[in-house]
């Protein structure tokens, strides 16, 4: 007889403020080939000689400014999902992160204990990139054959124009744009350029083909540019916002070789040159509130567009623990136990 489970996963967080949680962290985060994609010994050396001495006490200071009494809010945010996903059912619902804990390891650990027979295992990145939902699909599957766990596997996919996922968002936003604004930014995480050439299975598409992103190729299923483009055009036509009121930029960036364009700090100082005076910010890349969106965007963001000139600034919330986000998750999870034998 089957014994189902499913295993939620998401990027991770440090288990507290100190610095030195935030070096582990962030060197078990740095150091994952997927992430820093040149040879391992130049990004043993850019991580252990360049950025693990000074940016873990900035990164600290930074986690300090969106700390909750409960600790990380990406953490918090995803266990509240994982209990809301588990409401009813007689099977164990699992949260791991990739970097970090609750860690993959102790989950796979756990659910092999018990006996699980079928696994569904749901990413939650909407968007496909080498740095998130590649890495994680990776680290699952080297643990589970670590452990020489002999368990059949189902995977949620890309969910990024997915109806359910672009009607969460919509009604999420929709009341914080009620009161009139200027524009509407859609803010992704960024990646670096060269990410999307190795993700291209032609390594001849992306950012090669003039309007690469616009013309049909089976590289979109794996380029992350093309498809947060997939994402606003959605929402935005969800939203029935006129597209001229919407904007496309890229943060989070890390080093010096060319990430997406265009970058999110620039804008949030441009805009206000060009009349943009009342912003409102989305980030659906992120189904959760965490630093990139909370002292990122809604705080470091925020006081940027203002001493630019900005009047009015709003960072719309993550989904979250939203009701019509975990509907979306359950009804997936109901589609997968009915294949379930």
């Amino acid at each position: 007889m089957a014994k189902p489970a499913v295993l939620l996963l998401n990027l991770g967080s440090p288990d507290s403020t100190s610095v030195s949680d935030v070096r582990k962290y962030l060197k078990e985060f740095l150091l994952d080939e997927r992430v820093i994609d040149a040879p391992a010994p130049i990004r043993n050396f850019v991580v252990r000689g360049l950025i693990l001495p000074t940016r873990p006490k900035q990164s600290a200071a930074a986690y300090a400014r969106v700390w909750t009494d409960e600790g990380s809010p990406l953490i918090v945010t995803s266990m509240q999902q994982r209990e809301l996903l588990s409401e009813g059912r007689d099977f164990p619902v699992e949260l791991a992160m990739r970097y970090g804990t609750p860690s993959i390891e102790a989950a796979i650990t756990r659910l092999r204990k018990a006996g699980v027979t079928d696994l569904f295992i749901l990413p939650l990145y909407p968007h496909y990139a080498m740095s998130s939902y590649e890495t994680v699909l990776v680290r699952v599957t080297e643990e589970i054959a670590a452990q020489n766990w002999q368990v059949k596997t189902s995977i949620l996919q890309p969910f990024y124009q997915d109806e359910d996922y672009i009607s969460a968002m919509a009604e999420k936003a929709r009341p914080y744009l009620e009161d009139d604004f200027d524009m509407l930014l859609f803010s992704y995480h960024g990646i670096p350029e060269r990410h999307l050439r190795k993700s291209d299975p032609s390594h001849a598409h992306c950012l090669t083909v003039p309007d690469c992103c616009a013309t049909c190729h089976p590289a979109h299923a794996t380029c992350y540019r093309h498809q947060c483009f997939a994402t606003t055009r959605a929402l935005t036509a969800a939203l029935g916002i006129p597209e001229e009121k919407t904007f496309v930029s890229f943060q989070s960036r890390l080093g010096r070789d060319p990430w997406l364009t265009p970058y999110t700090d620039k804008m949030l100082e441009e805009f206000p040159k060009k009349g943009i005076k009342r912003l409102r910010v989305l980030c659906p890349a992120f189904v959760a509130d965490c630093l990139e969106t909370l002292e990122e965007i809604s705080m470091e963001g925020k006081e940027e567009f203002l001493k630019a000139g900005g009047e009015d600034f709003v960072q719309i919330p993550c989904l979250n623990d939203h009701p019509a986000f975990i509907k979306m998750l359950s009804g997936r999870v109901d589609k997968w136990l009915e294949t379930v034998s």
